[in-house]
């Protein structure tokens, strides 16, 4: 399983044709502690770059983006009961999607562990 990021500081694990997805620990502490998630229903169509989720917490509502396009096949069902785990797990069971990719060329444009390090370093 490869682990790539987006620039909107979402992360995405790749197994064959499926992906997790979830927010980067950078994005959680920019949010502050997280009170709702809303996600996206199973066979939701999702395109890269676009809306998948909202996130909102004690500062902000944000979205999170698609990294790549695909249909949605699961939500994280505990964030709905604990959304506070996006604060606490964000890079494992705070996890917020599952999707089945429709193009995996799109993963092409993604940056792994080091290149977002880097780019978080710059901000």
């Amino acid at each position: 399983m490869s682990r790539l990021y987006t620039q909107d500081h979402e992360w995405i694990d790749v197994a064959g044709g499926e992906a997790t997805v979830g927010i980067t620990d950078y994005a959680q502490g920019q949010l502050g502690d997280v009170v709702f998630v809303d996600l996206p229903d199973s066979g939701r169509a999702v395109t890269k770059g676009g809306e998948a989720a909202v996130v909102e917490s004690v500062k902000a509502a944000s979205d999170v983006y698609a990294p790549v396009s695909g249909t949605v096949t699961e939500s994280n069902p505990a964030l709905a009961d604990d959304p506070s785990l996006v604060n606490s797990a964000p890079e494992g069971e705070g996890w917020f999607f599952k999707l089945t990719l429709s193009d995996a060329s799109e993963l092409d444009g993604l940056m792994d562990k080091a290149a977002y390090d880097a780019f978080v370093a710059g901000l």
